[in-house]
């Protein structure tokens, strides 16, 4: 196979969605795999839609993701000129004409004439000639049939009696989709389109056109499966999370993304599914390419994002993780801790969740149900903190091994004394970090010191007390 020319062709809508970007990635790959060339073209006939911030909404996210492409942008505004010399050619042999009715108007000639809804041809003779608020349509043969070979749903055959001629311009004059979208394809050289399921009834009238005028050879199609959300719906940006922005700004890693994505509708042959996208690469296929619709699972999403983040080095996840860390946070601090935190997080806007307690004075909220756990039903809690507070004292706080067996050694004291377990780690967890759960304590309590740690366990005492 000769090296393909593929493009991503998204019209500007001021997001990019889940299911745009995995149509972007296909392409991609498919265009990388074979050594082809990755076209970006803005389907920007939309006059409300052609402005910067449109056009960024697109190309941002891609770069984000690292799909960089080979030509483009191309916006299929600047091209107006050469989509109307087309319209004009289909209508100098015949294969398209003028017509001035209103939907209204057909529908009442097909409901008096006793046919289906839709346009029957019904300015075929009349010679309505060109004006305001005339449109163009297609002339679509009365017999036979238009074939998609597709690359992945197989053959889909078309009868051209099921399809209504068409419009290609507008009354106001600019082109309809169909027309921009075969004649860009051909100058562009354009040998593989693929994109999501929801445009495969577009592609007969696209190959009508593409015949008609002249074109030779077209396109190859693959059309990908339909993503659905858990309910099996499709995905809706009025109940499901679909702008790519959204997941950025969530914390998830383009690489993971990307992984992500790919998992959407395909599959590696060896079901290794968390790898680099290099590989991805290597493996890809349209054929592997599933009809069935494919699941966008935001739990999957999070398990393949927190495995890369565990995959980091510290410095990295620091670096990663700026963007949602407090200004007041000491890095240095969370590079020491990164470790322990990436292992325990599937996001990174998760990550000063783990870490706030160590860059404030004094814990100012303690959650309810882990003081109460600890401190009131707790065996012999407040000695606990009274004993904390005088060995802890005595403690350099600059080996956190130290600091363990010193903490452990409180509880195995009182444990003797009483004649019953009493865990010293619970009350001192929860008077450092006001909560039960967290990172390991020992080196963390050496970044918090030993003065703030002894003020916690006072101010413990007074509530436990109070």
């Amino acid at each position: 196979m000769q090296p393909p020319r593929v493009r991503f062709a998204p019209a500007p809508t001021g997001y990019l969605h889940v299911g745009s970007a995995r149509s972007a990635l296909f392409n991609w790959l498919f265009a990388r795999h074979h050594g082809g060339e990755f076209i970006l073209r803005v389907e920007d006939t939309d006059e409300s839609k052609k402005s910067q911030e449109f056009v960024d909404a697109i190309c941002d996210p891609l770069l984000w993701l690292g799909l960089d492409w080979d030509e483009g942008p191309y916006f299929q505004s600047q091209r107006k000129q050469d989509h109307t010399a087309a319209i004009e050619q289909l209508i100098d042999d015949g294969k398209a004409y003028f017509c001035d009715l209103s939907p209204a108007d057909s529908q009442r000639m097909s409901v008096e004439a006793g046919l289906r809804e839709g346009y029957h041809g019904w300015s075929r003779d009349r010679n309505v000639a060109d004006g305001d608020g005339v449109v163009v349509r297609f002339r679509v043969p009365d017999e036979g049939s238009t074939v998609v070979d597709d690359l992945i749903r197989g053959r889909v055959e078309v009868v051209h009696d099921t399809i209504d001629d068409f419009v290609i311009r507008r009354g106001d004059g600019s082109p309809v989709f169909f027309i921009a979208n075969a004649v860009d394809d051909h100058d562009m050289g354009i040998t593989h389109v693929i994109r999501g399921e929801d445009l495969l009834n577009t592609t007969p009238r696209v190959m009508l056109l593409w015949e008609a005028l002249g074109y030779g050879v077209a396109p190859r199609y693959a059309h990908l499966p339909l993503l659905v959300n858990e309910q099996r719906k499709k995905l809706s940006k009025r109940r499901d999370s679909v702008a790519l922005s959204e997941f950025v700004a969530g914390g998830y890693l383009p690489e993971a993304m990307l992984n992500a994505l790919a998992l959407l509708g395909w599959g590696p042959p060896d079901e290794i599914e968390i790898r680099p996208i290099e590989e991805i690469v290597s493996l890809f296929s349209l054929e592997a390419v599933n009809k069935g619709s494919a699941y966008f699972d935001l739990v999957k999403l999070k398990h393949i994002n927190n495995a890369y983040i565990k995959a980091l080095t510290p410095a990295e996840f620091v670096q990663a993780a700026a963007p949602w860390l407090p200004d007041h946070y000491d890095l240095g601090v969370v590079e020491a801790l990164a470790s322990e935190v990436q292992q325990r997080i599937s996001t990174l806007s998760e990550a000063p969740g783990w870490l706030d307690w160590l860059f404030v004075d004094e814990i100012s909220e303690y959650d309810e149900k882990a003081w109460a756990k600890a401190m009131i039903k707790g065996r012999a809690a407040d000695r606990v903190l009274v004993e904390l507070a005088v060995v802890l004292e005595a403690d350099p706080f600059n080996d956190p091994e130290l600091l363990e067996t010193t903490v452990f050694e409180v509880g195995n004291r009182l444990t003797e004394e009483l004649g019953a377990r009493v865990m010293s780690q619970a009350p001192l967890r929860v008077a450092l970090t006001g909560s039960g759960a967290g990172i390991p304590l020992w080196e963390a309590m050496t970044h918090l010191g030993k003065e703030r740690t002894l003020s916690r366990i006072a101010a413990a005492q007074r509530r436990l007390g109070g």
